[in-house]
Parts: structure tokens; sequence; C-alpha cells
């Protein structure tokens, strides 16, 4: 770039925010960068149309009104994990980066685990206010070894393996409850994979979490099952507030059934100090160790971030592809129209299929991981899917374990699925759309096949238009089939499981399965409304099994092999719904007479 006076132009880097010198350094070598503190936002929209590049943390709020004045932006840069402040969807609109730094906390977090572990183990917060208290109490403070001890872990992910590893050295035998987890990988972190919660639980000494905020994982520890664990056992929760019930841990303290806990995460932070508020209690409790949101405060998980998202912009403003990207992988200009909406509607099928299907209320549904993708229509035609296959590793693994932050792309989407065990098939059809639009995308989740071509992606795979119309591979009656389209740029699901459906795979979802008789959805609006949960739309799905298309009878798949038994008057509620579905709403709902299950949904 060259300015009026014919010398090169630097790019232009904007900071309003502190961040790491070490990583402000590399930018400077090449670019122009300017720290600027304190700004307003109306001071910030009326110099942010000079730069190239925005860094952030958490304090500056990257908003569309903000992003619509940036003329100049390619990228914006969160130092952290998370991307709260950013309107991504904004910045993906405008052709605006939008990277962060999912693993520059990672190691942060894990030490804080263990430092956590080790203080409950030897009493060590209070032997320091005993001692600072004037007190010499070593026969009241005695702890135990952790040495020979088993530590299950919920959430084999980046940061669940290097506690593995930590705890390892210590001696420690570990086990993980994670339904996507590679054998291989956990094998190498010498780590047992144990099938179900319950499994997990009655067998460890210490109990540590490392699975993202969910529906599905909201209050996933409650009463019953701290009640499965030993007596006596320790749980430490350095995740996200709520995972443990907050309540239900203060009771188990009580009684002895949990020996210790150490809490960095609160449901709310800082946690509520009323006196007699179940969080003042837990923190006050003399069996818990509180720290405020600490995993990844760090002097080098700071710079770590800093010198990531710097790397990053270098190479963006280079154009070189990140390796962070949080939005829309990067793709040909060309086809970048026909395939973005797309992209979040494949992301949204794998989200679906995971916290529908996959959910702990159909614990046997768990451990389907060969998945058939396939194209249909002007999608088909694409000379790189590449975006869509990511976009379903991204739907697929994110509700599972601690991926939060850790953004799948079309780098390494591939890494990704190997390491959690997913096996993709990518399929485009020749055969002629017979719906009313352009495109459908259709996945279908099955075990693992002895078809050599299932265990690997194959992007360029085409469905084969043989006579026989299907090919040799064995379908076990275990397999789930979603399809969806777009229409005006907006995704639509258009089948779940055998049931025909349309609506956008947005928001907080209850997906109510029932047979199909008069009342059913009036008690359903009514056990919703008293609970004071607002209904924002319905659909009601029939059962059908003509609507699968050719692609899909390709594979051997024709709706008689998703479940054993289908009376003909099953249907599916699908509800979007504002407010907190309690496991004692969907309890009673299943109650109800003809309602089979009922699962939460977060999109």
């Amino acid at each position: 770039m060259e300015g009026t006076n014919g010398h090169a132009v630097r790019p232009k880097v904007l900071c309003p925010e502190k961040l790491s010198a070490d990583g402000l350094a590399l930018l400077r070598k090449t670019l122009d960068v300017d720290e600027k503190k304190g700004l307003s936002p109306e001071q910030l929209k009326e110099i942010i149309g000079d730069y190239d590049a925005l860094l952030v943390r958490s304090e500056t709020k990257v908003t569309a009104d903000l992003l619509s004045a940036a003329k100049k932006l390619k990228v914006v840069a969160r130092a952290g994990v998370g991307v709260d402040n950013v309107d991504v969807p904004a910045a993906t609109k405008l052709g605006i980066i939008v990277v962060n730094s999912p693993s520059g906390n990672i190691q942060a977090a894990a030490e804080h685990t263990i430092a956590l572990l080790m203080s409950m183990a030897r009493n060590i917060p209070d032997g320091c206010a005993s001692v600072k208290d004037g007190k010499w109490e070593r026969s009241r403070l005695v702890g135990v070894e952790v040495k020979g001890k088993t530590l299950g872990i919920i959430g084999l992910g980046k940061v669940g393996l290097i506690v593995a590893r930590m705890a390892r050295g210590l001696g420690m035998k570990v086990i993980a409850s994670d339904p996507y987890a590679s054998q291989a990988v956990a094998a190498a972190a010498n780590v047992e994979l144990i099938e179900g919660l319950p499994n997990l639980l009655s067998q460890v000494d210490f109990l540590t979490i490392h699975t993202p905020m969910l529906a599905s994982t909201r209050g996933m520890l409650s009463t019953a099952e701290l009640n499965q664990m030993k007596r006596g056992a320790r749980i430490l929760n350095v995740a996200r507030g709520g995972i443990v019930d907050e309540e239900g841990l203060l009771v188990a303290l009580e009684s002895g059934q949990i020996a210790g806990a150490a809490i960095d995460v609160f449901t709310s932070e800082p946690p509520n100090k009323v006196a007699d508020s179940t969080a003042a209690k837990l923190v006050a409790h003399p069996r818990c160790i509180a720290t405020p949101h600490l995993g990844a405060s760090t002097v080098e998980a700071q710079e770590n971030v800093s010198i990531d998202v710097c790397e990053q912009v270098l190479q963006i403003l280079a154009g070189d592809l990140p390796r962070s990207a949080v939005n829309a992988p990067i793709i040909l200009p060309a086809e970048y129209k026909t395939l973005q909406p797309f992209v979040k509607l494949v992301e949204k099928m794998g989200s679906l299929y995971i916290q529908h299907f996959a959910s702990p209320s159909q614990p046997t549904q768990r451990n389907l991981n060969t998945f058939d993708l396939i194209y249909e229509g002007e999608i088909a035609q694409m000379t790189s899917t590449k975006p869509l296959f990511a976009a379903l590793i991204k739907g697929l693994t994110s509700p599972i374990s601690d991926t939060e932050g850790f953004n799948v792309n079309i780098v390494n989407a591939e890494m990704v699925a190997r390491e959690r065990g997913l096996f993709i098939n990518e399929q485009k059809s020749r055969d002629p759309m017979t719906q009313a639009y352009n495109s459908m995308v259709t996945l279908i989740a099955r075990p693992p096949s002895r078809a050599p071509s299932l265990s690997r992606h194959s992007s360029e795979a085409v469905v084969s238009t043989s006579a026989d119309g299907a090919d040799n591979r064995e379908l076990s009656t275990k397999q789930h089939i979603i399809s969806g389209y777009c229409s005006d740029n907006s995704p639509f699901i258009s089948r779940v499981g055998q049931f025909a459906t349309s609506f956008v795979p947005e928001g907080s979802l209850l997906i109510c399965h029932n047979y199909d008789s008069p009342g059913k959805i009036g008690v359903v609006g009514s056990i919703l409304g008293r609970e004071g949960v607002n209904i924002n739309f319905m659909s009601v799905a029939p059962a059908t099994f003509s609507t699968v298309s050719a692609s899909a009878k390709k594979l051997g798949f024709d709706g008689s092999k998703e479940t054993p038994t289908k009376p003909s008057n099953e249907a599916l509620m699908i509800l979007g719904v504002d407010g907190e579905i309690g496991d004692d709403v969907k309890k009673e709902l299943i109650a109800e007479k003809g309602v089979v299950n009922v699962s939460s949904v977060i999109l």
C-alpha cells in the first residue's frame, strides 16, 4: 500500500485495552500500533475507520454499529477465549475476520485444577488461615495422599487431557467420561474411558469437570449424581458455574457424602453475598475451597493470548489463513454467497443431533460416531465443501467437552475429527432435486461401518447411480437422520428422525416425542405456562417415511431402521421457548401418558 508521497503505508492497529507488551512488539515490527485506553464508545467509533485491525480483551464492546464505521477493518482479535463482546454475525456479514486465543489459557486452567486438588487433599487454605490466626492444629488438619487415588474427569478435551497427564504424574489412576473422546488419545494419556456417567461416579475419589455450559450440562451433577459417588469423595469445578448444582453440593457437604469441594466458578459471579443464600453458605463452608474464577489468571496465560492473537493479526493482514477464526471459514468469494448459509445450517444440524439424539435422556444412542453428510442440488456443485465439513465437526463437538473457545475451521477440522473419533463421509448427489428448494443437506448418524470408505473424510465422494440404487454397507438399527435446507439465507430443518417438519434451528428449543393424541398440545402448554415458560413457536411434526432423499436411500437408509418399532400415531412437538426448562418439568411432561421423551436444545 502506498501513500500520496509514494512511500509504503503500514497497516494500522488499534489497541484500546492493555495487552502484553511482548505481543504488541511483534506487531510494531511491520505495523503501526496505537494504544488508546479509556475511549468512550463514541470516541472509538469516531476513529475506528482509520484502522486495519482492532485488538481487544473483554472491556471493549465491538458492536454492529462500531463495525459499520470500520471501513478499513480486516480483523478483530480478542485476546482471550470467548468473543461475547464481539458481534460476530455483523463482522462476518462485513467480511471482517474475528479471531481469539482458544489455547492460550489451557495450561493455566489445568494447573489451577491440580492446585485446588492438592489444596483440598492437604487442607492448605484452612491450615494457612489457622496459622495466621495464631493456632497450631496439626491433628485437626490431617489430609489424604492423592497417590493411588482415582481421579474422574468429565470432558476429556484440551484441559481435561492436561489435567489427566498431571494427575498421572502424581501417581493417580485416571478415568474419564466423554462419549466422543478418542480411544487412542485417551490410551496415550493412560486414561481409561468409562461408558456412562453413573459408572464413572461410583469409582472416583476425586472428580473434576471440564465441559461447556449447555442445557444438557446445567445441573448435570446434582443430589442424585452426588449420592452415586463414594461417601467421602471430593469434587472440583474449574469449568462453568451451574454444572454442579450448588444447593445439592451444599447438602452433600453438610451430610458428609462429599468430603470436600473446590470451586472456581459459580452460577452467579461474584456469588450472592446474602448470608442465607446457597452460594454464601457454600463459600463459607469449612470443607469448601472457593476461588474467584482464577482458572485463566496467570501472567503467562495473559501473555500467551496476547502473543497468539497478535501473530494471527499478522497472518491475516499478510493474506494468510488464521488458525483460530471464530466466524465463517475463508473460501472462494464466488462460492461464499452459496455456501455461507449452509455453514450455519450444518453446524446447527450437528449440534441438534448431539443435544437431541445423543442427549442424557437417550444414553443408548451416544455411541454413533459415523456420519454421512449428503449434498443435493446446487450445493453439490461446489468445488469445495470443506467449510461445511468443518461446520459439522464444530456442531458435533461443541456441546460435548471443553471446546468452548476452541474454534473448528477448515484448517483444523480433520485433526479435530481424528482426535474425537468422528468419521465423516461426504457425498455429492447427482440426482435431480425434487423439492421446491435448490439445495438440501442430509445428515445420517450410525455406528461404524465395515466399509473402508467410511473411515476417513471423503470430500470428493459422489453417490453412486448404480442400477440397484444401493451399496453393500451394513446398517445397524441405531441410526438417525436430520435434513435441512436454506431459504432466503435462513436455515431450516425439514426432518428430524422419522418426523417431517420445518423450523428455524435457533434459540432454546424443547423437543417432545409423543403419541399424537387429542389434547397433548394443551397439556404441554399448560405445564410450561404454569412454570412461567413462554412459547415463541410450536411445530408439530407427524411421523413420515416417504421423504427420505434418493441419495439417503442409496446409502441404505429408508427410515424403517431408525427405531425397532414405530406406532403410526407418533409425533414430534418442537417448541421455541423462553426460560429455563428444569428436570422436574421434563419429568412431569414425560409422566403425562403418551410422552416418550423430552430434550432441551440450545442452538
